[in-house]
């Protein structure tokens, strides 16, 4: 079998006898010739128009939903951590990540260092590092118990048990 031997030629590449090459021809022209029709789908008719209807509905009106929700959602994150950490800035937070959704994203990194980081300067200044933004009851009543009452000097808290006797007196009174 002399043909079948490789030989190198002068810049040391192989290269393949003449018969080598007629045989792997041929092997790939049978192949092509003995070819089955394809059938890419599962699907035929008018079930294949109603899967590619629901596909489409999907992709124009659910996807984009979906994507505007998480975008949402991801970007109020800052904002839900510094509410739960009582963050003293949780306002400045809140309208930093409604800008970071105007801008598309780019200041919400911003939001979410500043929602995890520990107000040093409000803690040296008011002597703590926690906010008090919290909801009042429905009582009117502040989360420690204290009620607003208003004075012509400023606003006072009252604690609520002292504040119980006085109502009473108006009640009965």
């Amino acid at each position: 079998m002399v043909g079948v031997r490789k030989h190198r030629s002068d810049r040391g590449i192989a290269v393949r006898p003449a018969a080598t090459l007629r045989a792997t021809a041929a092997f790939a022209v049978l192949a092509l010739g003995l070819h089955a029709p394809a059938h890419a789908s599962f699907l035929s008719g008018e079930a294949l128009d109603t899967a590619a209807d629901v596909i489409a509905w999907v992709a124009l009106v659910i996807v984009p939903v979906v994507g505007i929700v998480g975008f949402w959602l991801v970007h109020i994150l800052p904002e839900k951590i510094a509410e739960q950490k009582r963050h003293p800035q949780a306002k400045a937070i809140q309208v930093l990540c409604l800008l970071s959704l105007v801008f598309g994203g780019m200041l919400w990194p911003i939001a979410w260092l500043w929602a995890y980081s520990k107000p040093v300067l409000h803690k040296m200044a008011y002597g703590t590092d926690v906010g008090e933004h919290e909801a009042p009851s429905e009582s009117g009543e502040a989360p420690d118990g204290t009620l607003p009452v208003l004075t012509a000097e400023a606003e006072v808290p009252v604690h609520a048990r002292q504040a119980q006797p006085a109502r009473a007196a108006k009640q009965g009174g």
